[in-house]
């Protein structure tokens, strides 16, 4: 039988009257904690334009999470290398490019991102979507993880036959909701990185704006394929930085446009007060509000995990 079981459902309405809903797992930074959490079975859409750091903020906030919560994550990112993607969390844990890091912190680094990150090898072979989440299930099932980034979603292959028979529109709520009903399935947490349509980056800020020639930050609905993603996303985040700004550039906009359960922690940002991610000198990090959540005299001061 199908149907619900009231009891369950009365027993959960309950906790959330008393106050007992397990919140998500903070980041460690007021603001961004306001807005943000890690919820174990969540399905996350993550929107930006190309190369304004997308895969930078999620490696850093990831890594956030590595620190604070003992997160282990699977990596799928097919426009960046494995080399690419160990040395910028190696950077970002240490606060030092890779050419300023001694051997004993090198072996540290190398230490964490190989017991926390698992990295899928995408040299080897085109995934579509069923054969990443049957590579991911099997992962799951012999090394465990708890949360699961895919960069980008457009770098998928079409599986033929089925969109062959759905078309595009209903091909990608069909994907979006597997991958949803999957995180929730193994309580890991999904997070996709999607572009915006090439329109959106027609979209420019009016004279008068203090932004005013510059792109927009995208919509929700400007993702590549619709709205369809927002509905099925349990929170959706856009990611901008104003790449030919004098002063802006070294700044990213994390904008929350949707939080499915606010009351397990979040809520969307106000339109125009994103939470600020500032780039440190050498691109080896981020401070939020002058607050360095991964510098080396944090680390020290912390229980770490590992």
């Amino acid at each position: 039988m199908s149907k619900i079981s009231y009891a369950d459902v009365f027993g959960k309405l309950d906790d959330v009257r008393m106050g007992k809903v397990k919140e998500g797992l903070k980041f460690g930074q007021w603001n961004l904690d306001d807005h943000l959490r890690f919820k174990r079975g969540n399905f996350n859409v993550v929107l930006g334009h190309a190369n304004v750091g997308k895969t930078s903020v999620m490696l850093y906030l990831m890594l956030l999470q590595t620190i604070v919560n003992d997160i282990k994550w699977l990596v799928f990112s097919s426009e960046n290398t494995p080399v690419s993607i160990a040395k910028k969390l190696s950077e970002f844990f240490l606060g030092k490019p890779i050419n300023k890091i001694d051997e004993d912190e090198f072996q540290m680094a190398l230490d964490l991102v190989q017991r926390y990150f698992i990295i899928i090898d995408t040299d080897k072979k085109m995934y579509t979507y069923k054969d990443l989440i049957e590579e991911a299930t099997d992962i799951y099932h012999e090394e465990g993880f708890d949360g699961f980034l895919i960069d980008p979603y457009n770098s998928l292959v079409k599986d033929k036959e089925m969109f062959k028979t759905l078309g595009g529109h209903e091909y990608d709520y069909e994907v979006s909701t597997h991958f949803r009903n999957w995180a929730k399935q193994h309580d890991v947490s999904i997070w996709l990185n999607a572009h915006a349509v090439t329109n959106a980056l027609r979209m420019k800020h009016s004279a008068g704006h203090e932004y005013a020639g510059h792109p927009m930050p995208p919509s929700a609905a400007d993702i590549e394929g619709g709205g369809k993603f927002v509905n099925r996303a349990d929170d959706f985040v856009v990611i901008h930085r104003y790449i030919q700004h004098p002063t802006e550039w070294m700044y990213n906009q994390v904008h929350i446009r949707k939080v499915k359960e606010v009351e397990t922690g979040g809520r969307p940002t106000p339109l125009d007060e994103p939470v600020r991610f500032r780039s440190i000198p050498n691109n080896v990090g981020f401070e939020i509000h002058g607050e360095n959540l991964i510098g080396k005299k944090e680390k020290e001061q912390s229980k770490m995990p590992f």
